[in-house]
């Protein structure tokens, strides 16, 4: 029989989303690939950078709790929208900064405004696609922030050498001004879609329960404290606390890493920083895939999620031995730490594919937020009490090796725990129920 063409215009709406999460984490990940500069330039140590860093991440937690309650409140395409021209202004002002202060101020602007962007991409996927897909669309444009992390190196230290690094700032900011254009032009909510065919929109209804806003309204509200109360709130937020702060450290360190196990500088580190975010794209969107076949092999869903978790948690663990294998050949510690970003790209797919599983559509940004404010605050505390002391301490002593071994074992054991943790609380797929 002949499967009748439904469309594909959802596709467009995660290129947008992509799009988005590319410059979201592009324009977070510039100050790491200029820390050398920065640091000579104006006399940092690594425990400025680290305080840089717990700003941007104290400000992002902060942002997390309110963006999703705000872009639940104003809609998907207008809480994007702000969020993306807001952010993008705040990562051109980086150009101004002239010390620690000030880049501070500027990374405490960008955390606020960067944080619109996962609960508003996460609502426009729960908006514009069936539960089955989800962690398909999730994957591709989460896979966005492994390409901004690939962009990076490949432009941000050029522009850094020839045109000086505040253009680096300036350049990659203004990307979201140029962003925001497509998106006012192509968004719509998918019943009032202009471009969208009645086959389509039927399909991304398939499984939803479609109401009237009049019915919406007169259900009783999702508040912080009502969605604190849900056993699957807490392990969503668990899971996050505990494998986010893994990916920070991928982020703001791993230039770092290279330069100090293996001198590289500068331009020097493009292609193992490349070689690390390539892999990882490809665990982002293979991890969305994985459930999605496992559901058309008569899978259920949550099983079918939390097994492709399960392998995933497992796929880390070998980063224990980076450093070990790290000592014998360079590209053997890049090839483990790929996979392990790879892993978790793949599991961060699924994680927050979760949430839409198991909340009504008009409470996913919100609880989006609460998770992504435990991820960041399990970020600060990493940076906090265990990067900060440990980086500046050991490379103090000329021993810099030994606060890479402790960091990979905590990488290599966070997943694995968080699995156990969501496993506990949420053992059955349990739906809350909108009332």
């Amino acid at each position: 029989m002949h499967k009748p063409n439904i469309g594909r215009y959802r596709w467009t709406i995660c290129g947008l989303v992509f799009f988005a999460t590319t410059i979201n984490y592009l324009d977070r990940a510039v100050i790491s690939l200029l820390k050398s500069t920065l640091s000579a330039e104006m006399h940092w140590d690594d425990g400025d950078y680290a305080n840089i860093e717990i700003a941007f991440k104290i400000a992002y937690a902060v942002g997390l709790l309110f963006a999703g309650r705000v872009i639940d409140r104003i809609g998907t395409k207008s809480g994007y929208a702000w969020a993306t021209g807001l952010w993008s202004l705040a990562a051109v002002v980086h150009a101004a900064a002239s010390n620690v202060i000030g880049f501070a101020l500027a990374r405490v602007a960008l955390g606020l405004t960067e944080a619109g962007n996962f609960p508003a991409a996460i609502k426009a996927v729960a908006e514009w696609f069936p539960k089955k897909e989800r962690a398909l669309a999730t994957g591709i444009f989460n896979s966005g922030a492994n390409i901004g992390a690939i962009v990076a190196p490949l432009t941000v230290p050029f522009i850094a050498v020839y045109m000086g690094w505040q253009w680096a700032f300036i350049i990659t900011g203004c990307l979201g001004f140029v962003w925001l254009f497509f998106w006012n032009k192509y968004y719509q909510s998918p019943k009032h879609h202009p471009s969208l065919s009645k086959e389509e929109l039927a399909y991304i209804e398939s499984d939803m329960v479609v109401e009237t806003d009049e019915a919406i309204a007169n259900k009783q509200p999702f508040t912080w404290v009502r969605l604190l109360g849900y056993k699957q709130t807490w392990a969503f937020a668990l899971g996050k606390l505990l494998t986010d702060p893994i990916w920070w450290f991928y982020l703001f360190w791993l230039p770092d890493f290279l330069e100090s196990q293996y001198a590289l500088k500068g331009t020097d580190i493009v292609l193992p920083v490349v070689m690390v975010y390539t892999i990882s794209t490809i665990g982002s969107i293979g991890g969305g895939w994985l459930p999605l076949f496992l559901i058309k092999q008569n899978w259920s869903v949550f099983k079918a999620r939390k097994s492709s978790m399960l392998l995933y948690a497992i796929l880390v663990i070998p980063i224990l031995s980076a450093q070990l294998l790290g000592s014998i050949n360079m590209w053997l510690a890049v090839s483990i730490i790929a996979i392990a970003a790879a892993a978790h790209q793949a599991w961060s797919a699924n994680i927050f594919t979760t949430v839409s599983d198991m909340f009504p559509k008009r409470a996913v940004g919100s609880v989006t937020g609460i998770g992504g404010m435990f991820g960041a605050f399990g970020g600060i505390f990493l940076s906090l009490f265990v990067q900060k002391n440990l980086f500046v301490h050991y490379r103090a002593i000329n021993q810099i090796e030994t606060a890479y071994y402790v960091m990979f074992f905590v990488c290599g054991l966070a997943y694995i725990t968080a699995w156990l943790v969501l496993h506990i609380l949420v053992p059955r797929m349990q739906v809350i129920k909108d009332e």
